[in-house]
C-alpha cells in the first residue's frame, strides 16, 4: 500500500500539481539536461525558448525559439524572449553575455557545476526551487535515488572492471580523449568501468602512443562523433586505436550526447545502459519506467 501510495503522489506531483500563483510562467532553458529537468517536473508548459543542446523531449523543443549555442550566447537574444526566469545551465555563455543581460533585468539563476550524483541532484533541486515546485523536485529525486542504488548493487556484483577510453571527435585532427573531471570520467566510473587515460584532466588529443599505452578493452564515443568519421568502420581504422584490445574486439559502445553525458533526470537510465555494455556476464534488470523517460 506504500508503494502504492508513493506512485499516486508521484505521478500527481508530476504531471498533475499546479503551481504557486507566483512562480514562473516564462522560462528559458539553458542547457539540455536543465530542459529535461524541466518537462520532468511537469512545467514543460512554462518553457518560451531553450539552447541548441536541448533537444529531449523533441516534441518539445522542437517547437520553441531557439537562441543558439549555450557556451555562445548573445544578451540581445535571451532578452527578446522576456522571460521572466533563464535557468542558465553550468555550460551556459559566454559570462559576459549573461552579465550584460542580467544588468537589463532579466533574472538569471545560474546552476552549480559538477559530474556527479550529488551534483546532478542539486541542480534538479535547484530549478525545482527556482519554479516554485519543491514537491514535484523532491519526488523526481527520490525516484532518481532509487534508480541510482539499483544500478550501484547492479555493478557492485559485476566481476570485471574493463578500461574503458571515452572519445571525443572535435573537427580535423587527432581525436581527444576523456581524463579526469569530465562528464565521460564520471560516467564511466558510475557503470563500473575504470577510466583508461586518467593523467590529465579534461580533453586533450590522443596519439598513437597514448592510445597504445592506455591499452582500452572499450571505447565509447557519441553517435555525433561516429556519424562525422564516416560510420563505425572509420573508428575502427582510426590509427591512434590499432592494435588495442577494443579495436580488435570490436567493442565500441555509441551513446547519444545528452542522454549518456547530460547527467540529468535520465542519467540512472544511462548508467544503467553503460554497465549493461560494459559487463556482458552479468544479467542487469531493466530499471523501472519513470514518467519523464516516455517522451519523443
Amino acid at each position: 500500500m506504500r508503494f502504492l501510495a508513493f506512485i499516486l503522489v508521484f505521478g500527481v506531483a508530476v504531471f498533475g500539481a499546479s503551481a504557486n500563483a507566483d512562480a514562473p510562467k516564462r522560462v528559458l532553458a539553458l542547457g539540455g539536461a536543465v530542459t529535461e529537468t524541466v518537462y520532468a517536473l511537469g512545467a514543460g508548459d512554462t518553457l518560451i525558448g531553450v539552447d541548441q543542446t536541448s533537444v529531449y523531449p523533441a516534441a518539445l523543443t522542437r517547437r520553441l525559439p531557439n537562441v543558439g549555442y549555450v557556451r555562445a550566447l548573445a544578451a540581445e537574444g535571451l532578452l527578446s524572449l522576456k522571460a521572466d526566469l533563464v535557468l542558465a545551465g553550468p555550460e551556459a555563455g559566454p559570462p559576459e553575455a549573461l552579465a550584460q543581460a542580467a544588468s537589463a533585468g532579466l533574472r538569471i539563476v545560474h546552476l552549480e557545476d559538477g559530474y556527479s550524483t550529488e551534483a546532478a541532484i542539486g541542480r534538479i533541486a535547484a530549478i525545482g526551487a527556482a519554479l516554485d515546485r519543491k514537491r514535484e523536485a523532491d519526488a523526481l529525486i527520490a525516484a532518481l535515488n532509487d534508480d541510482l542504488a539499483l544500478v550501484k548493487r547492479e555493478v557492485a556484483a559485476a566481476k570485471s572492471r574493463p578500461r574503458v577510453l571515452f572519445l571525443l571527435q572535435a573537427g580535423g585532427g587527432a581525436p581527444k580523449a576523456a581524463g579526469r573531471a569530465t562528464a565521460a570520467d564520471a560516467m564511466i566510473a558510475l557503470a563500473g568501468g575504470v577510466n583508461a587515460v586518467t593523467g590529465f584532466d579534461g580533453y586533450k588529443p590522443l596519439s598513437p602512443e597514448a592510445g597504445v599505452a592506455a591499452a582500452p578493452e572499450i571505447l565509447v564515443m557519441m553517435k555525433q562523433s561516429v556519424d562525422a568519421l564516416g560510420g563505425e568502420e572509420a573508428v575502427y581504422a582510426l590509427p591512434e586505436l590499432a592494435g588495442t584490445p577494443a579495436i580488435r574486439n570490436r567493442r565500441l559502445v555509441v551513446v547519444d550526447a545528452l542522454y549518456g553525458l547530460g547527467f540529468g533526470p535520465r542519467m540512472a537510465h544511462a548508467a544503467h545502459d553503460l554497465a549493461v555494455s560494459f559487463h556482458p556476464e552479468a544479467k542487469f534488470p531493466p530499471l523501472p519506467a519513470r514518467p519523464w523517460m516516455s517522451a519523443e
